[in-house]
């Protein structure tokens, strides 16, 4: 298991706890990050997704990201 894998199960193992640095690093693995005039965006796959940087991030963001991840995988493999 890679850094980033560990660092993916470590942060769906427990979404409540997880830092804006691990959080940034996952998005970035699956996608990017775009400033915003107020607020940080999420691109995963076809999802846009705002975010507020605050340390720790909020679970409800986690999982939102969490899910979007897990869709964009899903879509890549049928594609596949």
């Amino acid at each position: 298991m890679s850094k980033s894998e560990k660092r993916e199960q470590r942060i769906r193992d427990n979404t409540a706890n997880v830092s804006l640095h691990e959080f940034e690093a996952l998005i970035l693995r699956y996608g990017e990050i775009v400033e915003g005039a107020n607020h940080p965006k999420a691109h995963i796959g076809n999802h846009i997704f705002p975010y507020k940087r605050e340390n720790p991030v909020k679970a409800h963001y986690v999982e939102a990201v969490l899910g979007f991840i897990d869709e964009a995988e899903e879509i890549q493999a049928d594609g596949n």
